[in-house]
């Protein structure tokens, strides 16, 4: 019998790591966590990528790696602007994530 929360994988697989947990939580409240930016709005447009990679005090890579994940799965909500690339939490999807498991577990 296919479980319920088959199409849930991929999120579940973004959120088994340490690290994207630590991003979905700074993201909570990026005004208090990450500097000002020229470019973006925190809120608005999201966090650069180069600020959560500081931030997290990781490799270019790795980061893009953790932040594409996240973005493919649809926790996070990436622009790009003005050469550079922003990320928010898609606030939609993890309440549907949430509500999701919670009802199939």
């Amino acid at each position: 019998m296919p479980n319920s929360l088959d199409d849930e994988l991929p999120s579940l697989k973004a959120i088994a790591s340490p690290v994207r947990l630590i991003v979905l939580n700074l993201l909570k409240d990026p005004v208090g966590n990450f500097p000002p930016q020229v470019d973006g709005d925190l809120v608005l447009d999201g966090v650069c990528a180069d600020f959560i990679r500081d931030r997290l005090g990781i490799a270019p890579a790795t980061a893009s790696r953790h932040l594409t994940l996240l973005a493919d799965c649809g926790l996070l909500i990436a622009t790009r602007k003005k050469g550079w690339t922003f990320y928010r939490r898609n606030e939609a999807a993890i309440a549907s994530l949430a509500s999701r498991l919670a009802a199939g577990l």
